[in-house]
């Protein structure tokens, strides 16, 4: 059963905001918080290239002193690890005293491992654009980040800076059958109940156009939802990051694309550029 908001805590500098959107997600949704702790960096002896004139007593002495310097590795690594799980988590109570349902998790291996391991119980999942290695990289989104959204199933809530409850939201909407879902998705969620909503179209004016983007707004009408539809011209990402700067828009909800193999692997290319450049999180639906 899908019940968690699942928030990938690393001790980078997204971390607090991370524990912020997901935070607001569980209360939203109403399910358990769990802040995730994934120790995936942490070598051992074996990896090491002994290749070279060594003699068998020196080489077998250097094997034992750096499985003690790895082993100390290991459970520095552990403990700077539960002291960020911790930290994550009073963080969280302060700031979200209502939220009672937090459970803390450490896992070691990879983290698309991890996370796919944990998928058939995760609602939502919600991670940093850059990751703990990601600190001054700029635009560019984390290795680890883009893998996680190519393997999982789930939503994803990629955070891009500090928090900020979302007050109005975007749909990027394009007439696919992966937009639909998502709008399906956003008009049956509690996620967003109450926030009202951009729906963006980017492409040319016509009747085929015109009717997806009525249906999609009467679709989330009949939920309630406040609903300003936008049809525009001009390129795919700079419309609709220029549209969602001057609307001063919140969050951008999107399809993370999967029509062929190819564009799989590279998420969908409009989506990896809105990654790349937006300012603001960005909610990838499947």
């Amino acid at each position: 059963m899908t019940t968690h908001t699942i928030a990938c805590v690393d001790g980078s500098g997204l971390t607090q905001s991370v524990c912020d959107y997901a935070a607001w997600s569980a209360q939203r949704l109403g399910n358990a918080l769990v802040l995730l702790n994934v120790l995936d960096d942490v070598r051992t002896p074996n990896d090491m290239d002994f290749s070279g004139n060594i003699g068998v007593d020196t080489r077998q002495n250097l094997l034992l002193e750096l499985a003690e310097i790895e082993e100390k590795r290991a459970k520095l690594a552990r403990r700077q690890g539960l002291m960020v799980l911790d930290a994550a988590e009073r963080h969280v109570k302060e700031k979200f005293s209502t939220l009672t349902d937090i459970v803390t998790r450490q896992r070691h291996g990879d983290l698309v491992d991890t996370v796919l391991a944990v998928q058939d119980e995760t609602r939502l999942l919600v991670i940093g654009k850059q990751g703990r290695h990601g600190e001054g990289i700029g635009q560019h989104i984390g290795h680890q980040v883009e893998r996680v959204i190519r393997a999982v199933s789930r939503p994803v809530w990629v955070v891009t800076g500090k928090f900020k409850a979302p007050e109005k939201i975007m749909i990027a909407y394009d007439g696919s059958a992966t937009a639909r879902k998502a709008t399906e998705m956003v008009a049956d969620s509690p996620l967003f109940v109450g926030v009202p909503i951009h729906l963006v179209m980017v492409g040319s004016e016509n009747n085929d156009n015109l009717a997806d983007l009525n249906w999609a707004r009467e679709r989330l009408e009949s939920k309630g939802f406040n609903v300003q539809s936008e049809l525009l011209q001009g390129n795919v990402e700079d419309s609709l990051l220029e549209y969602a700067e001057d609307h001063q828009l919140d969050a951008i909800v999107a399809g993370a694309y999967g029509h062929s193999k190819i564009r799989e692997f590279f998420v969908g290319s409009h989506t990896n550029k809105l990654l790349m450049n937006s300012k603001v999180p960005l909610l990838l639906l499947r």
